[in-house]
């Protein structure tokens, strides 16, 4: 069956399988937003190790599922990866040096002559909840308002925007309105989400007061968060877009990403029902006493993002367009592997499944028991 998939289907299931996990990560922040949240809600070293040793069982499973992000665009997209990760690498540089200092810092936090002692390695934390997650933003921004690079006859990137006299490698869309409104709201819906999920792992009896400031946060958080979704949205529904004619040819339309939506009401779906999946989960984690309020938000948080990746890239599209050459601009067409390489892939995606299933028993089976503070305070913890 999957060999009789023609070139074109193959390029755009795999657009939608890298979209998948890219979503996936997007939910999983809710490390990043619990490492943020940190120095708010704990006020005594037992609720900070709490709150340490909850988000501590998880972030493996961010960082990997990060990497294995950027490894399914490496091998199904590798004009795109090629053009974006080496010509804006400072930004992409800077994501990653953000996951290092977050892994150094769970495994050094607590360690015996410890000499820069605990507050620095969460300082390292918060920073790999804010400004990681806010370059990401920043970086799935230019998906919508282009990127400053140019690709001669040979496919040789040339990075096109300085400042100064400085390149600055893709930094520059940190200064975006666009991008930087998304990254903001990446920062504090992952927040949200790391409200969620601590209100739904830790055993908050004996720390209820924890309790009412994590409640509180999931509201706070939401509301900070809307203003920045309603200017991404709307912003998406008015700006111009990056079309593709039949010969390849790049030009600009308007109202081209709303017309998306018009053309795959499917996106349309998930958007909508995406936001009211949050809300869901907002309203039960904040006002309901609920602690299963990350689920319902943590799948509408999937929703919209596979909604925000996929929008740019389908419906005749250039998902990483080019603002200094609109003929430089990448499509899932012609930035993709060969069909051969894509079809070996999908061969090998057909363990994806199983690989999930794992996923999510041994998730089940960590969180089987809600963290208590005697094991917070256990000699191996974080």
């Amino acid at each position: 069956m999957i060999a009789n998939l023609d070139y074109i289907t193959l390029q755009q299931l795999w657009w939608v399988i890298c979209s998948i996990v890219g979503a996936l990560f997007l939910f999983l922040l809710f490390v990043q937003g619990g490492q943020t949240l940190l120095w708010q809600m704990a006020k005594t070293d037992t609720e900070s190790a709490m709150i340490i040793n909850s988000l501590g069982r998880k972030w493996e499973i961010t960082f990997t599922t990060l990497v294995l992000f950027g490894g399914a665009l490496f091998a199904s997209f590798p004009k795109f990866y090629a053009t974006s990760f080496g010509g804006a690498y400072w930004v992409w540089m800077l994501i990653l040096f953000s996951f290092i200092i977050q892994a150094v810092s769970y495994e050094y936090r607590t360690k015996p002559a410890n000499v820069w002692g605990a507050k620095t390695y969460e300082l390292f934390l918060f920073i790999n909840g804010s400004v990681g997650v806010l370059l990401i933003g920043a970086a799935v921004g230019t998906f919508y308002t282009g990127a400053n690079f140019s690709l001669n006859e040979w496919n040789q990137v040339t990075w096109m925007y300085t400042l100064g006299g400085i390149n600055l490698r893709g930094l520059e869309a940190a200064f975006s309105l666009f991008s930087l409104s998304l990254g903001l709201f990446l920062v504090f819906n992952a927040r949200v989400l790391g409200a969620l999920y601590l209100l739904s792992n830790l055993e908050l009896t004996s720390v209820s007061a924890m309790e009412q400031r994590l409640r509180k946060a999931v509201w706070t958080n939401f509301l900070c968060a809307l203003p920045f979704l309603l200017y991404v949205v709307v912003s998406i529904l008015l700006m111009k877009g990056f079309h593709v004619d039949e010969a390849g040819v790049v030009s600009m339309v308007s109202f081209k990403y709303l017309f998306n939506l018009f053309a795959l009401p499917h996106l349309l779906l998930l958007l909508l029902g995406g936001i009211g999946l949050v809300v869901l989960g907002v309203v039960g984690g904040a006002f309901k006493g609920s602690t299963r309020g990350i689920w319902p938000a943590g799948l509408g948080t999937v929703f919209v993002g596979l909604c925000v990746l996929c929008l740019p890239a389908f419906n005749s599209t250039a998902f990483y367009p080019s603002k200094f050459d609109l003929q430089s601009s990448l499509t899932i067409y012609n930035a993709s592997s060969s069909q051969f390489t894509l079809t070996t892939m999908t061969y090998v995606a057909l363990a994806i499944p199983f690989v999930l299933g794992y996923v999510a028993y041994l998730w089940k089976q960590m969180d089987a028991k809600k963290l208590t503070t005697e094991e917070a305070l256990d000699h191996e913890a974080y």
